[in-house]
This record gives structure tokens, sequence and C-alpha cells, in this order.
């Protein structure tokens, strides 16, 4: 008996599903009959009903997608590989961008490389890259540590800036050789020759802090005065981008009024962004958890100051890495924010920056040894002025030519901080495409270049140090 009342109950429920089933499908019977005896208004315009016209923007969604998928494996794979030699993830991830256009894939299999990076898919890479660098520089600046800079004041003041006054003026009397030769008249000499400067200047920081973490230098005086030198090499690098940025996309006439707003932006953001911000590292340390209403905050307060940096005109990524600097980077709230996003931006967002920027970087412009010779004497001036101002700046602070030459070294790494500033060089019209490829090598080279030489330098210095005691 007690068998045959769930039996029934299950036999009495199916009937009734089927039932119900067999009720809708009669009742939408009817309905559609009904409904051919109707008719609607003609539309006003081309008729957009049926598959075909959607497949030009499904189709785009599709190649979209699917670079996505080919970017981010390569991009991981290669990454790894590099990790495995001892070099930054960041290098190989900008070499599978390269790898995949024109420069590598495009020369050895077109129809592959057109299938899988189209032309057509290039805006939205740009928009997907764009918003991934915003949302990197957000990050960067969450991991400057402000404290830092005010422990090392003087010393990280004094090396860091001869590490951009030095490569800034060798990189703006380059320009004069480069301006005629790599160039066009449309482009106002000194803005180029700003750009020139700017791009010998950058340090890439979390490249570099991920350098000196992996060699378990963080903790050594070395890594510390590395740390805030480039921290502060950063902020100013910026800030001198930022400068260069309005008064080249900057109408004549509205520089000043350029450079005034941004002077007033910032004004706001430290005045009033950054003690809201401290309200919510308060409010989460009291919580003891972040909120979704706490993220709606934070990354409303992110987009609205990117908006108006580049309503402004110097760029959206200033507005973003301007508000992660005012987030203590110490605090449960920036920690919580880095963890939700941070894998989302290195492992999706960033490798479609690189591989946009790979799609816009033609080796094959560079033709030539007069050319190649070009490249690798931007290579030579780079390095020299980044490595030659930092470490003689630190020799007169008092480490040793060791130490000095060490830092010199480590303050020569680029990384993606570089490709930023080309990329936004590239879209501005400062930079043409030969010289922006050209410009791309030496941020490989001289970031590539950094493990090895600090590697030989440190087995120097330990040798150095044992014949002494001896």
């Amino acid at each position: 008996m007690s068998k045959e009342g769930p039996e029934r109950t299950s036999s009495r429920a199916t009937l009734m599903y089927a039932a119900m089933v067999a009720g809708a499908v009669a009742l939408f019977v009817i309905i559609k009959t009904i409904g051919r005896f109707l008719s609607a208004p003609e539309q006003a315009g081309p008729v957009r009903f049926g598959r075909l016209a959607n497949q030009a923007s499904m189709s785009e969604l599709a190649h979209v997608l699917m670079a996505l998928v080919v970017i981010i494996v390569l991009a991981r794979l290669l990454g790894a590989a590099f990790k495995r030699v001892h070099q930054p993830a960041v290098i190989g991830e900008v070499i599978a961008g390269i790898a995949l256009g024109p420069s590598l894939l495009g020369r050895i299999a077109p129809a592959a490389s057109k299938f899988i990076l189209p032309g057509t898919v290039a805006p939205y890479l740009s928009m997907i890259s764009s918003v991934g660098v915003i949302l990197y520089m957000f990050l960067v600046g969450m991991e400057l540590d402000t404290q830092l800079l005010r422990r090392k004041t003087h010393a990280s003041v004094a090396i860091s800036h001869a590490s951009i006054i030095t490569p800034f003026l060798l990189g703006s009397v380059l320009a004069l050789w480069l301006y005629p030769r790599f160039s066009s008249r449309d482009v106002p000499f000194t803005v180029f020759a700003m750009f020139m400067g700017v791009s010998m200047s950058v340090t890439a920081f979390p490249v570099l802090a991920r350098i000196l973490t992996d060699r378990g230098m963080t903790k050594t005086k070395l890594g510390a005065i590395a740390l805030a030198c480039a921290a502060v090499d950063d902020v100013t690098a910026w800030c001198l981008f930022a400068l260069v940025v309005s008064i080249a996309a900057a109408k004549p006439g509205r520089v000043l009024l350029t450079v005034g707003l941004t002077a007033f932006f910032i004004f706001c953001i430290f005045k009033f962004v950054q003690p809201a911000m401290k309200w919510l590292v308060q409010k989460r340390a009291r919580e003891k958890k972040t909120t979704q209403g706490t993220m709606v905050i934070v990354f409303a307060a992110l987009l609205l100051s990117a908006l108006a940096t580049d309503a402004i005109g110097i760029h959206a990524l200033f507005g973003a890495f301007l508000l992660g600097a005012v987030i203590p980077h110490d605090s449960a709230l920036a920690r919580d924010v880095k963890a939700k996003i941070n894998d989302v931006v290195l492992v999706l967002l960033l490798p479609a920056f690189f591989a946009f920027t790979g799609m816009r970087t033609q080796i094959g412009l560079v033709k030539g040894t007069s050319e190649w010779l070009a490249c690798g004497l931007i290579i030579l001036v780079a390095s020299l002025g980044k490595f030659g101002g930092s470490s003689v700046a630190a020799r007169i602070t008092g480490l040793s030519w060791r130490q000095s030459a060490s830092l010199g070294i480590l303050m020569n790494t680029r990384g993606l901080m570089e490709l930023i500033v080309l990329n936004v060089a590239l879209d501005l019209g400062a930079l043409q495409p030969t010289l922006f490829t050209m410009l791309v090598l030496m941020a490989v080279v001289t970031t590539i270049a950094t493990t090895p030489v600090l590697h030989a330098l440190e087995g120097e210095t330990e040798e150095e140090a044992e014949l002494q005691h001896a």
C-alpha cells in the first residue's frame, strides 16, 4: 500500500504535465491561426527582420570572441615560457601580441592572420584594450606606496629625476635627427621632441616591482631604493606625459586652459575625492567586508575620473591612475578591489591591448640597413640615458658602483608603461607607424635585458665582496 501511493502520485503528476503541455500547444495553434488574419503597419526604412539582418554583426562578434580566445591562450603560454627563463611574464604577453599581428603571423600565414585577427575586429579590440588600460592604470595607482615616497624623499627624488631628465634631453636631441626622417610636417617638432623625450624616460614600476619580488630583493637596501625611485619616477613621468598630451591634444590657444583644468582636477581629487576614499576605507574596516554598494561607489568614481580627464584632453588613463593613487595601497578596500578585478584585467583585457598593439606594430616597415641602425641607435640612446642618469646619480648619493649600475639597469625597465605611452602618441598622430615599431622594439629589448644584466652584476658584486673580505 505504501509503495502504490507514491506510484499513483507520480502517474498523476505525469498525466497533468502532459495535459499542460498539450493544452499550451493547442492554445498557441489557435492563437497563431487567428493571427494570420491580422495585418501590421508597414515599417519605414529597410526591413531588419530575419537572420540576414544581423549576420554581419554576429560574424564580427564571433571573430572578436575567437580572437580573444587565441590571444589569452597564447599570451598565457608565452608568459609562462618567459617566466621559466626568469623573464617578466609581460614580455611573453607582449611578444604574443606582436606575433599575432602582421609582423610574424601576417608574414608566414596571411590567411590565418586574417582569419584570427581580421581588420574588422580592430575597433572592438581598441575599445576592449582601452578599458583594460584604464583599469590597469587604476591598479597601478593603488600599488603606489605614498609612504615609501615620503620615507625615501631625498635619494629617490634625486635619482629618479636624474633618470628622467637625462633620457628626456637625450631623446629630444635624438629627435633632431629622427624628425626629418621618420615624422611628417603635420606634427610640430616641439610635440615630436617631447614625445621622444617621454618615451625614453618611462620606467615600468609594476614590472620592476615584479622583478625585485621574483629575485627576493624587495627587502634589500637596493630593492627599497629601486622601488622608491621607480615610484617617484612613475608619478613624475606620468605628470610630464599628461603635460605633453595636453599640449598635443589641445587646439591652438587652449594649452593654458587644458593645463589649468588639469591642475583644478588634481586639486579636486586630493581635496574632495581622497577624503571620500578614506571614509570608504574606514567603512570597510568597520563592516569587515567590501559590499557591492562600496564597489559601485569605487567604480563610479573611477569611470567619472577617467571621463573627466578625457574631457579635459589628457587621456582617460590619467584620471584612473590618480584615483587609484588616493586609495591607501595597504588598506583592506584596496586588497578587495584588486582581488575582484586583477585577474580579469591581467588575463583578459591586457592581452587584448597587446594584440591591438601587435596589429599596429609592423616590423616589416623597418627596412634596410639605415633604418635598422636607426632602431639600434634609439635602443642605445634610451639605455644610455636611463642607465647613465640613474647610475651616476645613485653613485653621487653614496651607493657603490655595482649597486649604482644595478639600479640603473632596473630603472631601464620599460615594459607595458612604454607601450601605453606609444599607443597614445600613435593615436594622437605624433608618431608614424615606422617609428612606433622601432620604439616598441626598444621597449621589448630594454625590458628583456634587465634580468640577465642584473644577474651578471649581482654575481660580480658577490665576488667583489668576497675578494675585499679576503
